[in-house]
């Protein structure tokens, strides 16, 4: 399985001969390495509808024919913008989906939610992904909560975690989650895109193995590692 990072919480995961992109934002970002027109998905997860992270969603689906897996809420105004009803999944906390790869779970995030036209846009979420005997877990946009420990129960092979703090947890609020989570490996994501969540990945990652059992690692965006 390979991760590769596109900037703030743009992910592409190769897995199985599949390519699963998260939370697209790559057009107007200052920090994507690619452009959306480069980019090919089979699959779309979108954690929730603000600009940063659905941006370029629609623009993707409908060129690539790609599944999105998101929100309920968020779902129908995709379908709304165009995107074929049948390559949408709308869904909700706890559920689950199959796809050729394996399964995704929408998971409980603690954030907010409106699309870039002031709609409401559901509730946000994360994803638990298993797929080739590996769980791997991303956070998205959201604070540290206790139900992390469930998360975690199953053993995870990685949890990427926000750490740009303001609109997000930051580094500090980021190892108690990590802590909760138990994951082998972690991956910092939602900083450094913009002045207000810079931070020194670098230091978090010494944070990390001072204070959890987990590996830390740091990545630039277009960088890539593999589980």
């Amino acid at each position: 399985m390979k991760v590769t990072w596109y900037g703030h919480n743009c992910w592409m995961l190769e897995i199985a001969g599949q390519r699963v992109l998260v939370d697209p934002f790559l057009g107007d970002s200052p920090t994507a390495p690619v452009k959306p027109e480069e980019v090919e998905a089979n699959c779309l997860l979108v954690s929730h509808g603000h600009f940063d992270h659905i941006a370029d969603a629609v623009s993707i689906a409908k060129r690539t024919g790609a599944t999105v897996l998101t929100n309920f809420e968020i779902g129908n105004w995709l379908v709304a913008q165009g995107v074929p009803q049948d390559h949408v999944v709308g869904m909700n906390h706890g559920g689950g989906y199959n796809l050729p790869f394996g399964r995704v779970e929408y998971t409980i995030a603690h954030h907010s939610s409106s699309l870039p036209d002031g709609s409401y846009g559901g509730n946000p979420g994360g994803f638990l992904i298993q797929a080739e005997e590996k769980r791997v877990y991303l956070a998205c946009d959201t604070t540290t909560f206790l139900e992390m420990k469930l998360l975690g129960t199953g053993g995870l092979d990685l949890a990427i975690v926000p750490i740009g703090d303001l609109f997000t947890m930051g580094p500090e609020a980021s190892l108690e989650a990590i802590k909760l989570l138990g994951p082998k490996r972690v991956l910092p994501c939602h900083y450094n895109t913009f002045p207000p969540i810079e931070q020194d990945a670098e230091a978090w990652a010494q944070s990390v193995r001072y204070h959890t059992n987990s590996e830390p690692l740091v990545v630039e965006p277009g960088e890539s590692v593999e589980i």
